[in-house]
């Protein structure tokens, strides 16, 4: 028999009716899990969202890490 592999994408809602159609047509599933963010990912994503501190100098950044 041949096969051929899918990925869909849908809400978690929906799961459970999804797995009763794939075990009342005899189909099999294995879900996928989500790739984890690299570091510069998520360094990209603290810039996009303004999470970024600038420190004049050493003693400066000690003072807003320590408060």
């Amino acid at each position: 028999m041949d096969k051929t592999t899918i990925q869909l994408t849908i809400p978690n809602s929906d799961l459970s009716m999804l797995k009763k159609l794939i075990a009342g047509m005899g189909w099999s599933m294995s879900i996928l899990t989500k790739k984890k963010k690299s570091g510069i990912e998520k360094g990209l994503e603290d810039i996009e969202k303004g999470n970024v501190f600038h420190a004049e100098n050493s003693a400066d950044l000690v003072k807003q890490i320590l408060g």
